[in-house]
């Protein structure tokens, strides 16, 4: 377990360094709208999604309007029900307790290193676990380190740390890519998503485009297994 920790905690260090940059933007914001160091650091211990908790500091205004934030957290995290669904292989066997434990530490990006990792045989639940939490050290450390420079800093997008958001999610979708069979389901959950935006209010279009690339996913998969029987 401590060995297949390890390797989780390092396969997903490269990655975490761009996920404490983005951090750190978080926490120039969250030191702008005079959140406390202890309320962010709660905020990671608690909820740990760096895109709700983006939303969560932007709608940050007193008197706080919890239910309206709380319905866009939950919004805006249903893609973990996707994101649990397809790490079943990873969690066969294992205890409920261990699912729910090693899920509060799962983010987009320990997630994709695990699902690059269970193609080649390497995948599990402490590589999974140890890739959790190599994440949330760094992303702890860099909204802490934001917080404190939120004073002197008030434009991130000049130091371009904003940009490592869009960077490492560009590694992740290239460490993802399977070839020419997932040129239509990714095209199909852009093209939605991008609608969804434009036409909906909050963050639906992440749920809206998450379900239908995994629907169309499983379709075109069914048809070429039904085809080639």
């Amino acid at each position: 377990m401590q060995r297949s920790m390890w390797s989780g905690f390092v396969a997903t260090l490269p990655v975490a360094l761009s996920v404490g940059a983005y951090g750190s933007v978080l926490g120039m914001l969250a030191a702008q709208k005079n959140i406390s160091w202890i309320e962010l650091l709660l905020m990671n211990l608690s909820i740990f999604a760096g895109s709700a908790q983006f939303v969560m500091v932007d709608m940050w205004i007193a008197p706080l309007p919890i239910i309206e934030i709380t319905v866009a957290v939950l919004v805006i995290n249903l893609r973990y029900l996707l994101i649990g669904a397809s790490l079943k292989p990873v969690f066969q066997g294992k205890p409920l307790c261990q699912k729910f434990m090693i899920m509060h530490l799962v983010a987009d990006e320990n997630w994709a290193v695990t699902m690059a990792a269970h193609r080649q045989g390497k995948a599990s639940t402490g590589f999974l676990l140890g890739g959790g939490l190599c994440l949330f050290f760094v992303w702890s450390f860099g909204t802490m380190m934001g917080h404190s420079l939120g004073a002197v800093i008030r434009n991130p997008e000049t130091y371009a740390l904003d940009f490592a958001f869009i960077a490492v999610f560009t590694a992740l979708v290239i460490g993802l890519w399977r070839g020419k069979n997932d040129i239509v389901p990714w095209l199909v959950a852009a093209a939605l998503a991008i609608i969804a935006e434009k036409l909906l209010p909050g963050k639906w279009y992440i749920l809206i485009g998450g379900i239908s690339g995994a629907l169309v996913s499983a379709l075109t998969k069914d048809l070429s297994e039904g085809a080639g029987s």
